[in-house]
Formats: C-alpha cells, sequence, structure tokens
C-alpha cells in the first residue's frame, strides 16, 4: 500500500522532531548553532590625541588586513600641570597636548557617528585611554622635578556622551560630580581671624597699614586658589595616593554604563624626559589585585609580559572571583597602542583581539566583550595568525558545552576540546599548547597545525568553581592567550574515579 502524503509528512516531522532531541541529548545543536569570529582592535589613536593618522585613514588600512572592529581610544586628557604652593591653583605652569577633551567630546564622537556611516562594514567603537592620577616629586629648582606614575593608563570602552568625558574624574577634567571642596564656611570661619586682624591693621599708620593689606589679599588668594577652581577629590602635590583615585575610575566608568580595562600593566616604558621635567612610571601589575570591579586587562600588547603567567596575577584574581571575593571575572585582551604605520616595527593588526558572536554588529561585539568571549592574539600581521577554532567544555553527559567567558556545571570529570590552526599559509606550522587549570598548568601540548586536542581532566571538586584557560605559541613568537571557562562542580554519585584521556 502506498503512503499518503500525509503520512509523508508525518513522517518527515517525526524524523526531524527525532533528530532534533538526539541532538539536544548529545550536545550536537550547540555544535551547529557556531559563532563567527570578528577580529577587533583595542587602543587605536588618532590624530584627534597623539596618533599620525586621521581615523578614516585607520579604517581604510584596517578593511584590506580583515579588521571588522576598531575601539578608538584617543587620550582623554593629556595634561602636566606644576603650581607654586599655597597658591599652585593661581601661580602654574601648565602643558597641554591634544586629547579628546581638548578639543571636545562632541567632535570626537561625531567624527565616529560620521565615519560609521560612511564605513558601515567597520564597526567602530569609542572609548578612551585614561591616566587619573600623577603626582610630583623633586623640584623645579633644584632641576630634578619628576611626574610619577603619569601613565599608569586604564583603557575605557562604550561611552556614549559627551558629558561621560567630560565629567570622568581624573586630574584636569574640570568638574565632576566628584569634586571636593572645603565647605566655603569653614574656610571663612578659620580665615576669620586673620581677616579681622587685616581690618584692624588698616587703621594704623605707616608700614603696619601696608602689612594689613598684606594679610588681607593674602588671605583672599587663598579662598580663591582653594574654592574657584575645581579640584578633584585628590591632587599632584600629595605624593601617592594608593589605588584609590584609580577605583574611583573604575567605579565611575561602571556606573555609566561603560567598561575599563588596565592597560600595559607592566610597561618598562614609562621612564624618560619631556623638556625639563622627569617622567617616572614603574610596572603596576599589583593594581590588578588591589582594584575590583574592572572588566579586564591588556593580555597581550607590544612588551613582553608574565600577568598570564600559571600562578600569575590573572590566576590570583580568577581565583579570588571563584573563591566568591571577587563578583565578576577579569578579561584578557590585546592591545595594539597603535599610533603610527611602519613606526619601530608597528603593524596596524599585531595585536587582535578576536570575538566570538551571533552576528557582526556592535551590540554583539561589546556583548561578547562584556561576556569574555573573545581571545587574544600577537603577531606579525604578515605572517599567518594563530585561530583558535574550538575551545569547549563538555559535562560528562556530553549534553551541554561551553565556551570562553562562560560556565557549565559538571557532575563528574570535565571534557575539554580544543583546536588550534593557521590560515592556508601556516599550515603544518609547530605549535604548543599550554592548559591552566586554577593557576596549575596541567598539560602542554606539541603539534603541526591544525593541532586537534580532546582532553578529559581527572578532576572533581563537590561544590566548587574552578576554571580553565590556554595559551598558544609557536617558534615565530606568535602567541594566543583565551579568556576562562569555568566549571562549576555537582556532586553525584556517578561522580567515580576515570583515568585521565588525551588524544592529540
Amino acid at each position: 500500500m502506498r503512503m499518503r502524503n500525509t503520512d509523508k509528512h508525518f513522517a518527515l516531522v517525526l524524523i526531524l522532531a527525532s533528530f532534533t532531541l538526539f541532538c539536544a541529548c548529545f550536545g550536537l545543536a550547540d555544535e551547529a548553532d557556531e559563532y563567527i569570529q570578528v577580529v577587533g582592535l583595542f587602543d587605536m589613536r588618532t590624530d584627534s590625541s597623539d596618533g599620525a593618522h586621521s581615523l578614516e585613514d585607520i579604517i581604510r588600512l584596517a578593511e584590506t588586513r580583515g579588521i571588522g572592529v576598531l575601539f578608538i581610544n584617543d587620550h582623554i586628557r593629556q595634561t602636566l600641570e606644576y603650581g607654586l604652593r599655597p597658591f599652585q591653583n593661581i601661580l602654574k605652569k601648565r602643558i597641554e597636548r591634544p586629547s579628546i577633551n581638548k578639543g571636545g567630546a562632541v567632535n570626537f564622537l561625531n567624527m565616529i557617528r560620521q565615519a560609521s556611516q560612511k564605513y558601515p562594514e567597520t564597526i567602530l567603537i569609542p572609548g578612551a585611554e585614561a591616566a587619573p592620577f600623577y603626582y610630583w616629586k623633586g623640584s623645579v629648582f633644584r632641576k630634578n622635578l619628576t611626574a610619577c606614575d603619569w601613565e599608569r593608563h586604564l583603557l575605557i570602552v562604550g561611552l556614549a556622551e559627551p558629558e561621560d568625558y567630560e565629567e570622568l574624574p581624573i586630574l584636569h577634567n574640570g568638574p565632576s560630580p566628584y569634586t571636593a571642596r572645603s565647605p566655603l564656611a569653614l574656610s571663612l570661619f578659620l580665615l576669620l581671624i586673620p581677616l579681622l586682624a587685616g581690618l584692624y591693621l588698616l587703621k594704623k599708620p605707616g608700614i603696619i597699614r601696608y602689612l594689613g593689606v598684606f594679610i588681607i589679599v593674602f588671605s583672599l588668594l587663598l579662598i580663591i586658589n582653594n574654592h574657584f577652581f575645581k579640584n578633584p577629590p585628590y591632587d599632584q602635590y600629595h605624593g601617592p595616593q594608593g589605588v584609590s583615585p584609580y577605583q574611583l575610575l573604575i567605579d565611575d566608568v561602571n556606573a555609566r554604563g561603560g567598561m575599563i580595562f588596565w592597560n600595559h600593566p607592566e610597561t618598562k616604558s614609562g621612564q624618560g624626559k619631556s623638556g625639563p621635567i622627569f617622567k617616572e612610571t614603574l610596572p603596576y601589575p599589583q593594581l590588578l589585585l588591589e582594584s575590583k570591579d574592572y572588566t579586564g586587562f591588556s593580555a597581550l600588547y607590544g612588551e613582553g609580559t608574565t600577568l598570564t603567567e600559571p600562578g600569575n596575577i590573572w590566576d590570583q584574581v580568577l581565583t579570588e572571583y571563584c573563591l566568591g571575593l571577587r563578583t565578576k571575572p577579569v578579561w584578557g585582551i590585546a592591545t595594539a597602542d597603535f599610533h603610527k604605520e611602519g613606526e619601530a616595527g608597528e603593524k596596524l593588526g599585531n595585536f587582535p583581539t578576536v570575538f566570538l558572536v551571533r552576528k557582526k554588529t556592535e551590540e554583539e561585539i561589546l556583548k561578547s566583550l562584556k561576556q569574555g568571549r573573545m581571545y587574544s592574539c600577537r603577531g606579525d600581521i604578515d605572517p599567518p595568525r594563530l585561530i583558535l577554532e574550538e575551545f569547549s567544555i563538555f559535562a560528562p553527559s556530553g549534553s551541554h558545552r561551553e565556551l570562553m567567558g562562560g560556565e557549565i556545571i559538571s557532575e563528574g570529570f570535565p571534557r575539554i576540546k580544543i583546536r588550534v590552526s593557521l590560515d592556508a599559509r601556516g599550515q603544518g606550522e609547530h605549535l604548543t599548547l599550554r592548559l591552566v587549570r586554577c593557576g596549575k598548568l596541567i598539560k602542554t601540548f606539541s603539534a603541526q597545525s591544525p593541532l586537534d586536542m580532546n582532553f578529559r581532566d581527572e578532576f572533581f571538586n563537590s561544590g566548587k568553581r574552578i576554571y580553565y584557560r590556554l595559551e598558544v605559541n609557536d617558534r615565530k613568537n606568535r602567541t594566543l592567550v583565551s579568556n576562562p571557562i569555568f566549571v562549576k562542580f555537582q556532586a553525584t554519585e556517578n561522580a567515580t574515579p576515570q583515568s585521565p584521556k588525551a588524544v592529540d
């Protein structure tokens, strides 16, 4: 008997439903629902601050190199100011270079909006690089005046309104919600005695009268110096202030809906001289431990880094999150610090951050960035780039998987799947992969690209949260650093010891 059309349709629907259920049970639905990879660059400077190229020139160059996202992080303010106390806000010398706020935050944001309309294929995300604080040591008279910590930088991402830039709590940025002033009434009360004394002396003859004039003028200048200038909650004349100025900026950016990253925390290029002024910024990796609630840090940039080494500061911060001592994880990005093509070997694209997104939109990029669904690379743009085709963790049943930035509930030993390759020019290159669990190097794999690995980790800690991350290197100094995947163990009778298994 021939099957009727309605029976055929019913059978087809039944087959498709069964296949969908099978995929859901064994994780194949996740496999089919893949992310696309979009290459982006952080820390791009234009001629709005200290960059050599216009924004349009940078976009055109990025398009030729397959860069889909540009984070424009011009300096928000580049100012050094030194005044003679006690009238440091009146008798002062100020040096200011081009920056977002010097040229106008409105103009900066309009430049990005207009370029986005002209080049819709490239996603442009506004932001800034900020050094919220510095302090003076030495003396202008001894010719050893030094600006300390002037290059402790944070990258700000995603602020969309001019006032967001104009009100950030950094030195010399004008008024902000955190502007600190001593109460005028208290100051007037404290100055009441010298003012009255000055007025009294005005009635006296000769030189005593002039002394009264001096006291009155001096008292008024103190009031003007301290109350007619918008001062932040700290200044550059009282030495280091610890983590407080930086935490204030982090909290402010978070409150405005932006994201913030520590930039080049191990910098070795923070010392030099600008005219008669010395500059000294020592490496500041400890601030990643001392501060909280920032989005991430530059894991790869133009200088050698150690923060991503197993057990170093990144792992310490991630461990604090796993222990409940931090409210959110800390993600790693690559920062380009791009100023000029070809200068000292600098090429646009040498330090990409690769985002895993459902579709190429600004909203998806920012979501990926916030959730840690990206990886960082270092290497000359001309040779092929390392590509993390997959980094997934499966529950033992295989019914669910998680990618970078995510967390999976596991009732047994986690199963890890990794695939790393290069583009068509780089197949057959020797790769070394290091797999890190909670700050400990648990496995090193070496193979020619593409490197495929399936690994079941014989580790279980009921009720605890752990994480895995990886780093890949080759013999041409190319590096890839992933963001972590978290695992939360759930007690089960089936969690029995098994032998670890790896396939290269």
